[in-house]
């Protein structure tokens, strides 16, 4: 193990870089959704101000790495290369964690994933210990630390609930005072709601941000702590009457605001959760620097040294701080997660990420209830005054934002000032948790989600929030096997896990790119005021689409026919399934070219009908394999008689006929040459006739009591919806056909 270990410790390292990668990439959202959400500066403007919150706030960071030393485990009970096993477990299970979120689009938090991966590493090493009698009399609760696990899980609770209620408090009030055309009750409030709003931030960066500076000696903090009521008071002042000056000097004060509060939460983010990333690898260091001075075996050595303080040396903070910049000017996973966010807040409807769910309509349907009983009771001259208020017809939102600069600003100004509170109180609030939740209230009392969107965005939020509490449940779990694994497996079994972590990180990343280009497009088509690039945009993104949903119903056509044949009903579950996906992804990718046409000129309404139909014999073919799969699952489950053998013929020609009227379609489309359209469509009838053919053809053989109803009824469908998607292949390239040319 000696010799295996400096292999470990880089290895370690490596991971704890694409570890750096995926974490900034999933708490981009953290600091950043207000900014962009605004639209108070371009995207680039936007990562670039960040970037600077996070250079700052690494260097203001102490880089104390208590939490991974000792803050779980008690390391005086733990042997060297048991401490190794702990280590390299939670770089294995973080990395794989945060990965897949990223990929899912999912904000998570990397404290929780940290501490409850140590918790499962710790415990499963513990209770090998305990079972081999080694440490007699000594118990798990003194062998971890049960009550950061505890205070963790508190902190969630916490996190959620207030973070929400003050979010819709705080903005309902704001909405009221402002209303949506805010720029005409700007005047004389601007000044003091930008000096409160200013003030919380500077606070927020004393206590959470620059907490951990050098310059923040023990003497400062209790002068800070003794006089925090004049410094806030002197700040709010002097920021009032400046950004009253501001304002009459014609610069857009809420902009500021909202670019200063995503400086704030970048540099708390860096300076604070620095140790997430680093802590790990670096008490991995100390113990390699322990064994090789040591000269003690691996086996032997306990490893109470990491109960001592220890501070991280200012170059591993720098780089570590560099690479967080690098990662959040190019990740494209952070727009990804950036982009859940904002589609759960955005004021307007538009691409929803996320289906509908029972819970979720039981609760709108519930709230609606709720409404509209208080509205029953309300006085009217208070309704009239309160819609007046609310109402957005006259809003005022920067193009292609998500909502306005009023919103942006209660956001995150109050996400920094609950996480300051918290900090000041010694509460675990997470910053994932605060700012997320917040931008969810505040989205709701805005009235964002509207009748249409709100079953998706309650929906999206339980998937984020089950999220939080998966990561805790999975990271226990994962890293509790993986520890076990390392003890029992040794360096074969650590081998064996980096090479997996690896590939699954490899697949991921593989799978995320190859679902990017379109989102591109998309963006691209959103970002522009050229009507050429719009188009163009939309052209390609139709193109993409079309192939895309067109080798999906290919791929389950073939799982379905091959599944019912050879009698495979997990395979028909999986199709069943697939069929839903598919629908949904038609849905959002349809969505997305409508918002682009929006941007069109009137030209774009000749074509309009052939872009509807051309989705609508998508939707069409979706509806033949759900009739065929759905049919097909209830036979095989119930294992009714097998198709006959010698129908494999047939049905191999079915497949045929359909797979060639797929491909004709797709290779046409894609290439976008329609001058062969016609002769290419005629091929497709002729198909279609033979496949009309083969269904008269069974009737005839059910109609002779050739064979077992159920089944020969089972068969003709099958045909007959094979028919249906040649036919409806037909129609799709006759209305692309017209859409481009």
């Amino acid at each position: 193990m000696e010799t295996f270990l400096p292999i470990v410790i880089v290895f370690i390292f490596v991971l704890a870089i694409l570890g750096i990668v995926a974490g900034v990439s999933n708490d981009a959202t953290n600091f950043m959704s207000a900014a962009v959400g605004t639209k108070s500066a371009s995207y680039r403007a936007v990562t670039i101000i960040a970037s600077l919150g996070i250079i700052f706030g690494s260097l203001m960071s102490n880089g104390m790495m208590e939490i991974a030393r000792n803050g779980v485990l008690s390391p005086q009970y733990f042997f060297a290369n048991e401490i190794i096993y702990i280590y390299l477990a939670v770089m294995i299970a973080n990395l794989i964690l945060l990965d897949v979120f990223n990929s899912l689009g999912l904000p998570t938090s990397t404290s929780v994933s940290l501490v409850f991966e140590l918790l499962g590493a710790t415990v499963a090493i513990a209770m090998i210990k305990m079972k081999s009698g080694i440490l007699d009399g000594v118990g798990l609760s003194e062998l971890i630390n049960t009550d950061k696990a505890l205070t963790m899980i508190v902190g969630i609770f916490l996190s959620v609930a207030i973070a929400f209620i003050f979010g819709l408090i705080v903005q309902y009030i704001t909405r009221l005072i402002f209303s949506f055309n805010f720029e005409r009750n700007l005047k004389w409030k601007i000044g003091i709601f930008s000096g409160i709003a200013t003030t919380a931030l500077i606070y927020f960066m004393l206590i959470k941000g620059m907490k951990g500076a050098a310059f923040m000696t023990a003497d400062i903090k209790a002068w800070i702590d003794t006089h925090t009521l004049q410094l806030l008071g002197a700040s709010f002042l002097f920021f009032t009457v400046l950004m009253q000056i501001l304002f009459f000097l014609k610069v857009n004060v809420l902009k500021l605001v909202v670019l200063i509060g995503t400086f704030a939460l970048a540099m708390a983010f860096a300076g604070n959760d620095l140790v997430n990333f680093i802590g790990v690898p670096l008490a991995g260091l100390d113990t390699f620097i322990d064994v090789k001075n040591s000269g003690v075996p691996m086996d032997s050595l306990s490893m109470g040294s990491l109960n001592t303080m220890s501070a991280a040396n200012t170059i591993y903070i720098i780089i570590a701080g560099l690479i967080m910049v690098v990662t959040l000017l190019t990740s494209k996973k952070a727009k990804i997660v950036l982009q859940t966010s904002l589609d759960l807040s955005k004021q307007n409807g538009g691409n929803e990420s996320f289906g509908s769910s029972a819970i979720a309509r039981g609760l709108v349907r519930f709230t609606n209830n709720m409404v509209s009983a208080i509205d029953n009771i309300l006085p009217a001259k208070v309704k009239v005054w309160i819609e007046k208020r609310f109402d957005n017809r006259e809003m005022i939102l920067e193009e292609n934002a998500a909502f306005d600069l009023i919103r942006g600003s209660v956001s995150i100004v109050l996400a920094s000032m609950l996480i300051a509170l918290g900090t000041s109180l010694k509460l675990p609030l997470s910053t994932t948790y605060v700012t997320f939740m917040v931008t969810m209230g505040a989205s709701l009392s805005d009235r964002a989600w509207s009748r249409e969107s709100a079953v998706y965005r309650v929906t999206g939020m339980f998937s984020v929030i089950g999220g939080w509490f998966i990561t805790a449940i999975v990271a226990f779990l994962i890293c509790f096997l993986i520890a076990l694994l390392f003890y029992f497996g040794g360096v074969v079994a650590m081998i064996a896990m980096i090479a997996l972590a690896v590939f699954i990180i490899i697949k991921n990343r593989a799978k995320t790119n190859k679902n990017e280009d379109n989102d591109e497009l998309f963006e691209k088509a959103l970002s522009s005021n050229e009507k050429t690039v719009i188009y163009e945009s939309f052209v390609q993104h139709n193109r993409e689409s079309m192939n895309r949903m067109l080798n999906l119903i290919k791929d389950v056509y073939t799982n379905i026919v091959d599944s019912f044949v050879n009698e495979d009903i997990k395979t028909l579950r999986k199709a069943s399934n697939d069929c839903r996906e598919a629908k949904q992804i038609m849905k959002q990718l349809k969505r997305k070219e409508i918002m682009i046409m929006r941007r069109l000129d009137d030209k774009m309404m000749n074509k309009n009908t052939w872009f509807h139909l051309s989705y609508n014999c998508i939707e069409q073919m979706l509806y033949s394999l759900r009739r065929i799969c759905d049919p097909c699952k209830e036979y095989v489950d119930n294992s009714f008689t097998p198709l006959d053998k010698k129908y494999l013929p047939e049905v191999e020609s079915l497949k045929e006929k359909v797979f060639w009227s797929i491909d004709a379609a797709d290779i046409t489309i894609y290439s976008s040459e329609y001058k062969d359209v016609d002769a290419i469509m005629e091929r497709i009838r002729v198909r279609e006739d033979a496949v009309t053919a083969m269904s008269h053809e069974q009737m005839n053989r059910i109609q002779n009591n050739k064979e077992n109803i159920d089944l020969g009824l089972l068969y003709l469908n099958i045909i007959q919806e094979s028919s249906e998607i040649i036919t409806e292949m037909r129609h799709v390239l006759r209305s692309e056909a017209k859409l481009h040319e």
